[in-house]
């Protein structure tokens, strides 16, 4: 069996590549003029990623991770005999204080009303998958292992963060004062609803700080 190619195919199309040609590159024209007209909505993008990277690791490293004794010399606290003993000293202490006043006097319901917060903060030391040593106490492990950034890592961060968010946002208020004619008086008297704009704006100080550095507008030139 053969097939045989006809010749005159090839010659009856030269008419129509060239009009094909010039469609798709009209069309390639269009559609890089209609990318032109919307230069800003990039912008948008690096605070809408950075917030939801910050939400999603807030969320995944705060999760509490099973419980192992991977580490020499401690135990999971809720299998730990000392840390079940600290916890029934202590509320037999608050007990024995609670005999002393009357059933509903001020001073019995606030030993109650401790009772229920150490019988809380024991649970929750165990569901949290934190590790005890032989005294009964929670160790934080802080070597860097994954199983363990909720303890020490992930407090950091958003301890670096919120820090951060409270400096760039005095630092923006002293800026766009800086050119008022008594700024030293805004020092003294806030003035609110500026400082109200500048403390919501502070939430993406990263994003600002970094756009700064980028531009050499973080560091004045003059110091």
């Amino acid at each position: 069996m053969s097939l045989t190619i006809p010749t005159n195919l090839s010659s009856s199309q030269p008419i129509l590549k060239p009009k094909f040609a010039a469609k798709r590159k009209l069309s390639s024209v269009i559609t890089c003029s209609s990318n032109q007209d919307k230069p800003s909505q990039p912008e948008a993008v690096p605070l809408k990623a950075f917030s939801a990277a910050l939400a999603l690791s807030s969320i995944l490293l705060s999760a509490p991770q099973p419980a192992v004794a991977d580490i020499s010399g401690l135990t999971p606290c809720k299998e730990s005999k000392q840390f079940a003993k600290r916890e029934k000293q202590q509320i037999k202490k608050l007990e024995s204080s609670l005999k002393l006043y009357a059933p509903d006097s001020a001073p019995a319901l606030a030993i109650k009303a401790t009772v229920e917060k150490t019988k809380r903060r024991f649970d929750n030391y165990g569901k949290q998958g934190l590790l005890c040593g032989a005294d009964g106490l929670p160790h934080l492990i802080v070597s860097g292992d994954q199983r363990h950034w909720g303890e020490f890592i992930t407090p950091g961060i958003l301890f670096l963060y919120i820090a951060g968010w409270i400096g760039w946002v005095g630092r923006s208020y002293l800026i766009a004062i800086r050119d008022e004619k008594k700024p030293t008086q805004k020092e003294i008297i806030i003035d609110v609803p500026l400082a109200t704009g500048l403390l919501f704006r502070g939430f993406s100080w990263p994003v600002a700080a970094y756009r700064e550095f980028v531009n050499g507008e973080l560091i004045a030139k003059d110091v």
